[in-house]
């Protein structure tokens, strides 16, 4: 049995390194964001503070895979081709998780596509990373080998036929009612 074309072709794992920054606002006293992704890290990790300063603590916080799709390559090339490639980490509220451990990593993609369907959401928040170098040598591989253009076809529109549609005609079945016409 074959694969589908949209099946998986390739995945990596990535460790997510979050930040919790503390913050001058009287609603919330602190943020979380994604700051970095590490290629290739062990699949059981699970929040291990990396350092810490006065305003921030560093965590990494879990491993992701990195899922690509045949049949996402256009995606995956806009993002390596542009000025800065980014991996796309979307992050869930955990309520019920420890004090200061309130955000999780859900999501690790290099598909903006995906990534802007998830930050249309009021509960999740979606943060782009710098690409490591590694990430985009991978990136770059997989569309080398999988991406197939796909040739722009202009629908050809029928003519419209006026004598048909009685498109314009004046009197029963044509544009208006009987006996309308000019004024004389």
């Amino acid at each position: 049995m074959t694969a589908p074309e949209s099946a998986i072709s390739e995945s990596m794992n990535v460790g997510v390194v979050l930040e919790r920054r503390r913050l001058d606002d009287p609603w919330r006293d602190h943020a979380w964001h994604a700051v970095e992704v590490v290629p290739g890290a062990a699949a059981d990790i699970s929040w291990r503070e990396l350092g810490k300063d006065e305003d921030s603590v560093r965590y990494l916080a879990a491993t992701l895979p990195i899922e690509m799709f045949r049949k996402e390559t256009e995606s995956y090339r806009i993002n390596v081709t542009g000025q800065n490639p980014r991996v796309f980490v979307v992050l869930r509220p955990e309520p019920e998780s420890p004090p200061g451990r309130e955000m999780r990593p859900f999501l690790a993609t290099v598909c903006p596509f995906e990534a802007g369907s998830y930050g249309q959401s009021e509960d999740e928040t979606v943060d782009a990373v710098p690409m490591p170098d590694e990430i985009r040598a991978w990136v770059e591989d997989f569309i080398a080998r999988h991406h197939v253009v796909e040739p722009f076809v202009k629908r050809q529109r029928d003519r419209a036929d006026p004598d048909k549609s009685g498109f314009g005609r004046r009197g029963p079945g044509g544009g208006g009612p009987a006996g309308e016409g000019r004024r004389g």
